[in-house]
């Protein structure tokens, strides 16, 4: 009997990477909806959280880095946004804040459509 760990199937390897590519996907989608609807960002971010581990060392954990961190600045400038509201120029922060929302919603989008990842210097 071989005691010996043995390498696990590449085909195995690459449908997980493949399902892990289709979730960071889906995650973008929520993003994109939470424009309309504020409630799929929250479950964007949860998706991350839950399957960040499995992303862990692969190209597709720069995406999720990149998706995190536009759910939190997207949070705190959309909250800053809304209490300035009263003072009119939190309408602009909010406006400022949405393109900002769709500029990394797209060139995320676009980058895992392209099979590449986000570079550190753009996280």
């Amino acid at each position: 009997m071989n005691d010996l760990p043995t390498e696990p199937n590449p085909e195995a390897k690459q449908i997980d990477l493949d399902s892990l590519k289709t979730i960071t996907t889906v995650v973008y989608i929520l993003q994109a909806l939470s424009i309309f609807t504020g409630i799929t960002f929250i479950a964007a971010v949860v998706v991350n959280y839950i399957k960040k581990e499995d992303v862990q060392g692969t190209w597709l954990e720069s995406h999720f880095l990149w998706q995190i961190r536009t759910f939190w600045y997207g949070l705190l400038w959309g909250v800053i946004g809304f209490i300035l509201a009263i003072a009119i120029v939190g309408y602009f922060i909010l406006l400022a804040n949405t393109v900002w929302l769709l500029y990394r919603i797209i060139k995320g989008w676009l980058r895992l459509s392209e099979g590449k990842e986000m570079y550190p210097t753009q996280v």
